[in-house]
């Protein structure tokens, strides 16, 4: 291997509140964490991610970078979010739009979340979705942008 610049894996430049988890085989960069966070293992926060209080992030979940996630949040194993609309591999023309995620918003295992959107407070997205825009608040995203606000929601569980 020819004189490489880095080969090393791990945290760089970030900071943690108190309580704070971190499993190994992490790659966190410059990201900032409240109190009583947990990163789990195979996690990586990309540049400038602000998280809040109580937030946890399980296994192989991807946060992109410039994403805010507010208190109280739960990330589910395997999520993925994207933060440039139209990547390109040329110097200059890229553009991050990062997604914003709201206080007590849980999303489940393997949900991907793309670019510019805004997650409000209280919103649940369920396993496997895929989100597409923005996401008000207290609603339950499953699916590809099914969005149901709470009057959808029926006391059994089901949907009207």
């Amino acid at each position: 291997m020819a004189d490489p610049t880095r080969l090393a894996t791990g945290i760089r430049d970030s900071r943690f509140g108190d309580g704070c988890v971190v499993a190994d085989a992490v790659n966190i960069y410059e990201a900032v964490f409240g109190d009583r966070c947990f990163v789990g293992p195979y996690v990586e926060v990309q540049n400038d991610v602000v998280c809040g209080d109580n937030v946890r992030i399980q296994s192989h979940t991807l946060i992109c970078e410039g994403m805010r996630i507010g208190d109280d949040v739960f990330v589910g194993h395997g999520v993925m979010t994207a933060n440039s609309r139209y990547p390109r591999a040329g110097a200059g023309e890229w553009q991050c739009e990062p997604p914003r995620i709201g206080n007590r918003v849980a999303i489940g295992s393997n949900a991907t979340i793309l670019p510019g959107i805004t997650i409000a407070d209280d919103a649940v997205i369920g396993a496997g979705a895929i989100v597409s825009k923005d996401v008000p608040a207290g609603a339950v995203v499953i699916g590809r942008d099914e969005i149901l606000t709470r009057r959808d929601v029926v006391p059994d569980g089901g949907t009207r």
